[in-house]
């Protein structure tokens, strides 16, 4: 079966600097994997490179069959990134934020509400994105990847801004698009409550990969 991420010596330059150097990764579907390294470490531009938003300087890049060196906006319906940022509009509400991103996927218009009430985000549907604190921003970002159905989910520091209650349902989310083949990359500091999701880590230092292992071996034993 053919890997939902291939890459080959991959290198990505931001400006002169190799922010990525010579990566090899295979990601097969329906894995969960943990990106983890320092500040600078490259886990961000991997992200990126796969959403399609930081080009290839050199080597093999192929995503959801898609080769990366031919066309990097091809395969962006197929995957959701969800970063620092949430890309959502201010002054749309959290309602028409969510429709629009569906319709944007192909997805079906059902996931609106379904993903409402699965991020507790139904009481605020008719609030703008330019009136939510900074947590509801977060989950509504979260919400508009969900919704979009993606084969491939992106996500970077995912946990981040997020209250108790959000972190149990996010975790949940992830555990349910495993289970339903969709394959996930998340890049975290948290590693202890990362790597309880996933089922293998890859470490990146100064832009490589340093080494890859499996996630739960590393994880806390539960008390």
């Amino acid at each position: 079966m053919q890997p939902v991420v291939r890459l080959r010596s991959a290198v990505c330059l931001l400006g002169r600097f190799p922010a990525l150097a010579d990566v090899d990764l295979d990601v097969a579907e329906g894995e969960v994997v943990l990106l983890s390294g320092g500040n600078g470490a490259g886990k961000t531009t991997l992200l990126r490179l796969l959403a399609g938003l930081v080009r290839l300087h050199s080597g093999e890049a192929e995503v959801l069959g898609y080769d990366l060196t031919q066309d990097r906006h091809s395969h962006r319906r197929e995957l959701s990134l969800v970063g620092h940022e949430t890309g959502c509009y201010d002054d749309l509400t959290v309602r028409e934020n969510l429709r629009f991103a569906v319709r944007a996927a192909g997805a079906p218009a059902s996931a609106v509400d379904d993903v409402l009430e699965r991020l507790g985000l139904a009481p605020l549907a008719d609030s703008t994105h330019g009136r939510l604190s900074a947590g509801q921003r977060r989950r509504l970002a979260l919400a508009v990847a969900i919704a979009r159905e993606p084969r491939l989910l992106l996500l970077d520091e995912p946990h981040a801004g997020l209250d108790a209650d959000s972190r149990e349902v996010l975790d949940a989310l992830l555990g349910d698009a495993a289970s339903d083949g969709r394959t996930v990359l998340l890049a975290s500091h948290e590693l202890d409550r990362a790597r309880a999701l996933a089922g293998r880590e890859v470490v990146l230092l100064a832009g490589q990969a340093d080494g890859v292992a499996d996630a739960r071996e590393s994880a806390p034993a539960p008390t």
